[in-house]
């Protein structure tokens, strides 16, 4: 499959947003609570399943429907309103699959279209809960709990998957990812070097 980006208006609507008087810093209340409800309740739920119920399948399939969730709302939902970031899966006419990331233009009046607040709400939420289901992961495989193992890899995969698709819609296609690595390596060589003949000099 191969990768694109577009920079392109997600929706019509919104235009309208963007047109709307900020009345307060987080434009999106709705949002915002639904991007971090399903995930931490799924986090929650996990936590305290064995005091609330003996039955794993309950637990499981609570936890798993709690992530699906989670997984639909902020891919489809809160990612566009939030931050105004999107990411698909698009089969052309050939059959070849491409994968589309796509970032909100800026509005005509160069005027930020999200929030600090928001934004800072859907990155904290989407960064944080994957790697406390990694460290669930870790611990359920050291303890030996291998039935909790095949939830918590579910919860790793459809937050993760969130999370890689978001990144790449913020920061570009992966050779620009490559080149943004590279540059940085560079840089830091460069000053350790300049670094190193100024002590030598010295």
């Amino acid at each position: 499959s191969s990768d694109d980006i577009e920079d392109v208006s997600l929706f019509d609507a919104d235009d309208d947003v963007s047109r709307r008087s900020k009345k307060s810093k987080i434009r999106h209340p709705v949002a915002s609570f639904f991007h971090l409800f399903f995930r931490v309740s799924a986090i929650v739920v996990y936590l305290l399943c064995e005091l609330l119920t003996s039955s794993f399948i309950a637990c499981m399939v609570t936890i798993i429907l709690l992530l699906s969730c989670d997984f639909w709302a902020v891919k489809n939902v809160t990612g566009r309103l939030m931050v105004g970031l999107r990411w698909w899966n698009q089969v052309d006419d050939d059959g070849r699959s491409h994968w589309i990331f796509e970032a909100r233009k800026a509005s005509a009046q160069g005027s930020k279209i999200s929030s600090e607040a928001e934004s800072r709400i859907f990155w904290l939420g989407l960064i944080t809960c994957p790697m406390i289901w990694v460290i669930f992961a870790f611990s359920a495989l050291f303890s030996f709990k291998v039935k909790w193992l095949a939830v918590v890899v579910m919860g790793v995969v459809l937050q993760g998957a969130n999370l890689y698709g978001y990144i790449r819609c913020k920061v570009g296609s992966r050779k620009n990812l490559t080149s943004m690595a590279t540059n940085y390596l560079g840089k830091q060589f460069l000053r350790q070097t300049v670094a190193k003949e100024d002590q030598t000099a010295s």
